[in-house]
C-alpha cells in the first residue's frame, strides 16, 4: 500500500514543549489557589487549552466566572508564549526533520493535525511550517481531540482520504481521534499508548515509511 499523506501531531511528535506547558499551567492553577503536579498535567496532554483549564479548575475545586475563565485561558497563553520564544531548528525531536525530507523527496503530502492554537507560531519558529500541505490546529475545528475533525480537515486539506494518510500521535485522545476518523496510527514517544496504536516507535528516527508500506 503506498502512503501519499503524513499528518503529525504538534506537541511531543513534532516538538516537545510538554515543559513549557506545565509551568504555564501550574501558574495558572496556582491563581486558583491549587497546587498542580505533573500527573495531573498526563491528564491534559492532547487536549484543547480551554478543556485543559476546565480540567484545573475541577482538580482545584474551584468556580469561575465566565470572565475570569478568559482571563486565565489568557494568562496561561501568554506565560507558554513568553517561555518559547527562543525555540529553533535545533529544538525539533529527534527524526522529524529527516522524515519531513524522505516525504517532500517522495512527493508525499504533509499535513500537522494539533489541538494547540500556537502549531503555526511553534512551526515557524523550527523553520518547518513552509514543508506542510495543511496546517490544522485549534483555531481550525469546532470539535477537539478525541473528535477526529481536526484529521479529517489535514487530510481534506492535501486532498485525501484518511485511508491515504498515517497519523503520528503520542497522547491518547489524538490516537482514538485519529482512528475514529478512520486512520491508520503510529504512537511515537509515550509506551503508555503503544498499544492504542497501529505501530509504536519511540522517536521517528526508527520509523521506515518503505518498511511500514510493506506491512500494509
Amino acid at each position: 500500500m503506498k502512503i501519499k499523506g503524513l499528518i503529525f501531531d504538534l506537541d511531543g511528535v513534532l516538538v516537545s514543549t510538554e515543559k513549557n506547558h506545565f509551568i504555564a499551567w501550574k501558574k495558572t492553577a496556582e491563581r486558583l489557589g491549587s497546587d498542580f503536579t505533573e500527573m495531573d498535567n498526563e491528564q491534559l496532554k492532547g487536549i484543547s487549552r480551554v478543556d485543559s483549564l476546565k480540567k484545573i479548575i475541577t482538580l482545584a475545586g474551584a468556580t469561575v466566572s465566565t470572565e475570569y475563565f478568559e482571563e486565565l485561558l489568557v494568562f496561561k497563553n501568554e506565560i507558554y508564549l513568553d517561555s518559547i520564544r527562543t525555540l529553533g531548528p535545533g529544538d525539533a525531536l529527534a527524526g522529524v526533520l529527516e522524515l519531513l525530507q524522505h516525504a517532500k523527496a517522495h512527493d508525499i503530502k504533509l499535513g500537522v493535525g494539533s489541538s494547540s492554537k500556537n502549531a503555526n507560531a511553534i512551526l515557524e519558529l523550527l523553520q518547518i511550517k513552509d514543508l506542510f500541505d495543511a496546517i490544522i490546529d485549534g483555531n481550525g475545528v469546532s470539535a477537539p481531540k478525541p473528535d477526529p475533525e481536526v484529521f479529517l480537515n489535514a487530510a481534506q486539506g492535501m486532498g485525501l482520504s484518511a485511508a491515504d494518510c498515517l497519523v503520528f500521535e503520542d497522547a491518547e485522545s489524538g490516537i482514538l481521534a485519529a482512528k475514529a476518523g478512520g486512520f491508520k496510527v503510529i504512537a511515537t514517544g509515550n509506551p503508555h499508548v503503544a498499544e492504542l496504536a497501529d505501530a509504536y516507535v519511540d522517536t521517528l528516527t526508527d520509523f521506515n515509511l518503505s518498511l511500514y508500506e510493506k506491512s500494509l
